[in-house]
This record gives structure tokens, sequence and C-alpha cells, in this order.
């Protein structure tokens, strides 16, 4: 876990210096890299450009073990490393063809999305030897059926984020985000497909519906919603709930421990009507320049001794049975961040839908953010106004009448 306040007593110490052995040992393991196969492209000023989510990867911080560097210095190639904020802006940027990338993480319906559209290569396993790390639940599925285009990166789950100075009564339905007594202090996903699935899953239909009229369904639950929600975020979550600006918020499992350690007020939950649990994929983008390095590179995020750092500084599942038995306990026992099977087991996985469909959603969500919203408050507000200014005009009508008639 990310240490990301100041020690203040013998205890904190003692786990600052715990996580130091721990990334020591880490840096130790790195020479046991196959020095073989990482040396092939050292000194021939090869680079490649590398596009995550934002705090998605181990970078040094709080003395944790830094992937990029660690690369570079092992490789002798370099990392022009960059970050996104949501499936949709990689898309926007991929599709756009102004992008220059060579290593991509997208999310499980959006690789399915990449494969359909003929925008990510195929990968050369050979290059990669570390895939014989990945566990078995992770292989084939159904946004990449082949396994020809995708490595798995971490999973995880879609949870409720709450305040509990603020929030006081049980928290375990997507209702609560639609609760009036909370306006002014929702934050919503700045992203078409979470908003809408969980307005889907509210409303008791699938993530993955494919019919119109339900997910014009989902989304008038959305406009409705509209007036309660103080903003559409993603990494300014963090910010929004750790300040008490916010209240509530549908976040990912793994940032949500990170939000917790920071404030100790936040905790997360589970919705009774499930949720979404989502696979991160490492993929090469077509036409990338640097194909080979970059498979390099995805090889070296296989490594268990890297997996599992990764896993442990962003708090998210790693999909490599090696790096899962690199993790302390306390962090595989989480019931947040691993949870349960009977949890588990009313998650739903994004796949990727109908070209027609998408368009759809895109319209929908562009109907979402256009609108006013229609709150009884709002409405209420409106009526009384509206009842105000009718009064105010019979009142002068009267007595620009009444003067009218005086008489000098």
């Amino acid at each position: 876990m990310r240490i990301k306040f100041k020690a203040k007593n013998i205890l904190v110490w003692l786990m600052i210096l715990c996580s130091f052995m721990a990334n020591f040992c880490l840096l130790a393991a790195a020479d046991d890299f196959d020095g073989d196969y990482y040396s092939k492209f050292q000194g021939q000023n090869i680079s490649i450009n590398v596009f995550n989510w934002g705090v998605y990867i181990s970078d040094g911080e709080d003395d944790s073990f830094e992937t990029v560097k660690e690369f570079e210095e092992l490789t002798g190639i370099k990392v022009n490393y960059s970050t996104y904020a949501t499936n949709e802006e990689l898309y926007s940027k991929l599709k756009g063809g102004g992008a220059d990338y060579d290593v991509i993480i997208p999310s499980d319906y959006m690789v399915g999305r990449f494969i359909e559209e003929d925008m990510i290569e195929k990968l050369d396993f050979n290059n990669i030897p570390n895939i014989k790390h990945t566990m078995e639940d992770f292989k084939h599925l159904e946004y990449d059926p082949s396994g020809e285009y995708s490595v798995p990166y971490m999973w995880g789950t879609v949870v409720i984020i709450y305040n509990t100075k603020y929030v006081t009564e049980p928290v375990d339905s997507w209702e609560i985000l639609w609760d009036e007594q909370y306006s002014g202090k929702i934050i919503m996903f700045q992203n078409s497909r979470d908003s809408m699935g969980i307005a889907l899953k509210k409303l008791g239909y699938s993530l993955n519906t494919t019919n119109v009229a339900e997910l014009e369904e989902a989304a008038d639950e959305l406009i409705k919603q509209k007036p309660l929600v103080q903003g559409y975020h993603m990494d300014e979550i963090f910010n929004k709930l750790g300040s008490n600006e916010a209240y509530l918020a549908p976040y990912y499992a793994g940032d949500a421990m990170t939000m917790i350690a920071d404030n100790p007020d936040l905790a997360a939950a589970y919705p009774k009507e499930g949720t979404n649990r989502f696979v991160d994929a490492i993929c090469i983008p077509k036409g990338s320049k640097n194909k080979e390095a970059a498979e390099m590179f995805i090889n070296f995020l296989c490594e268990p001794e890297v997996s599992a750092a990764n896993a442990e500084y962003t708090e998210y599942c790693t999909p490599n049975s090696e790096a899962y038995e690199l993790l302390d306990d306390e962090i595989k026992n989480n019931p947040i961040t691993y949870p349960n099977e009977e949890i588990l087991n009313n998650t739903e996985v994004f796949i990727s839908l109908p070209q027609n469909i998408n368009k759809k959603i895109d319209e929908l969500w562009t109907q979402i953010l256009g609108s006013r919203g229609d709150s009884p408050v709002l409405i209420v507000a409106f009526i009384v106004g509206f009842v105000v200014l009718i009064v105010a005009l019979i009142a002068v009508m009267v007595l620009r009448s009444k003067k009218k008639n005086i008489k000098y």
C-alpha cells in the first residue's frame, strides 16, 4: 500500500522501513532478469512511446519500484511515457491518426473494439516469454478470444466510495447516487460506458445490453440524476473525495484503497445490483515503429517481480500467477480489491458492442451532458418562480389601472 502521509510515530517508520526493504529486494531481483534477452537493443538508440492510464504504474514515488527507469537501464530503450483518462480518449487519439504509440493499455471492451476495427497488431509471443505467468482465468477472454492481440495487465471492479462522516446510512445500492439529500456532493464517471453501465445496473439490465429502449431508459435516469451531480470526473475524483468536497462517487476499487489511505473517513462498498469487473490489457497499435522493442516492454511488465510491484503500488489486482504469490497476505485478503466469490459472481465484464449501439450510446451521452435534468426540486422552484412572476404582473396591471382611474 502506498504511504502518502508524513511519519508521525514509530509504527509509520517501521512501515517505511519494510517498504524500503521490499523494494530493495525487487531491485536485487532485477539482476536475475534474462540479460541476453534484455540486451538485444542496447546501444541502438531505440525509443518507444507508451500511453497508459494515470497513476497506473509503479513510478518511484514513496520509494516504490521505478518501472520505466528500471526497464530503460536494463535494455537501453528510451521510454516516452504519457497518460490518458478514459478509454474513449485513447480511442479518439488512435482513430484520429495523429498519435504515434507503441504500447497502450485499454480496457477489455475497447480491446475488442480495436480488434474489430483493425487498430492493433497481433503479438509475437516468442518475444513475450513471460506470458506463461498469466492465470488461466485471464486467457482467451471474450474481448480477445484468440488471445493473439493482448496481454492482461491488471483487473479490478467498480465500487461506491463514500464519506462516512456525511453518509451514515448503509451503502449497498446504486440508488444512493440518486439520493437528493446529497445533491451537489455526488461525482459521476466522465465516460459514457461506465456511467451508462451504472444506470443500467440500477434498472436491473445488463451492462452490455443492445436494447435501445433500455439504453434510453438508462439515459433518462442519468438525466434525472444530473441536477444532483457536482461534476463528471476521472482522476479529479481523488481530490474531490480526499478534500471532502464530494461525499459519493463510483470508482475503481484499486483507486478506492489509495483514497482511503489518504482520507480514513472514506469507505467503499459493493452495490447489491451488481457491478463491473474489468480487465485492462497491454496492446500494440497498428503501425508501431518499434514492435519488437514494445514486446520487450510488455514482457518486462510481466516479470513477476515487476507485476507485483505495479500491483502493490496501484492497488489493482494482478492476473500474473507468480506475481500474486509475491504479494503480502494483507493485500490478497483485502475484501475490496480482491472481493469474495459471491461478489465476483454478481459482476459483469464489458464487451465490445455493435457499431450502431456504440453510436447510440455516444448520442445519448451527448444528450445527458447537454441536458438540464428534471429534478423535482428544480421543477418546484420553476413553478413557484412562474407563479410569483404571474402574481407580480397582475399586481403591476392593477396598480396601473388604479392610476388611470385617479381624478386630479
